[in-house]
């Protein structure tokens, strides 16, 4: 869900067509598959260790990234004829999908203590993240050309209670 969260976030910053939609997806899709594969390993290799500092940098990448869209938004008001910042170029989404999926460590971490099947599980969470991060990123995109400005100063305040919200 922060992943779609995150994906409504995007499409607010400027239309997305399907394209841009599917990009999105597939880097949440892939972030969140993996990094449970990753907790899963690590597990048996060094323990919950691994993931002990997770949420401090996810809530860090995340306010940033909210500070930085609720900026824009400002500018956006003052001026339109700014152009909201590229959200869909690999240095925006590649910090995204990792804030959003550090969580998933932890989730890999379990499941080895579970003995549950990582690749049907992480096909499961992959798959459906991919298909909730594409809705998410056109519902955005609907809102964001109604509501431009307003909407991507709220896109970036809900960056910043998820990554509050990390924290706790």
């Amino acid at each position: 869900m922060d992943a779609t969260a995150v994906s409504i976030c995007i499409g607010l910053s400027g239309k997305i067509n399907a394209k841009k939609a599917l990009i999105a997806g597939l880097y949440f899709g892939l972030f969140q598959a993996v990094m449970p594969l990753v907790g899963f390993f690590a597990t048996s290799l060094i323990g919950d260790r691994f993931t002990q500092h997770g949420n401090i940098i996810a809530f860090a990448i995340l306010a940033f990234i909210g500070a930085k869209m609720m900026f824009d938004s400002y500018k956006l008001r003052k001026d339109c004829s700014v152009e909201v910042h590229d959200s869909l170029r690999w240095t925006k989404m590649l910090p995204l999908a990792l804030a959003t999926s550090i969580d998933a460590l932890a989730v890999g971490a379990s499941m080895a203590l579970l003995e549950i099947n990582i690749v049907l599980a992480v096909a499961i969470i992959g798959i459906v993240t991919f298909v909730l991060a594409i809705i998410g990123a056109m519902l955005g995109s609907h809102l964001g050309t109604k509501y431009r400005t307003r909407a991507v100063f709220v896109g970036g305040v809900v960056l910043i209670l998820m990554g509050v919200l990390l924290l706790l």
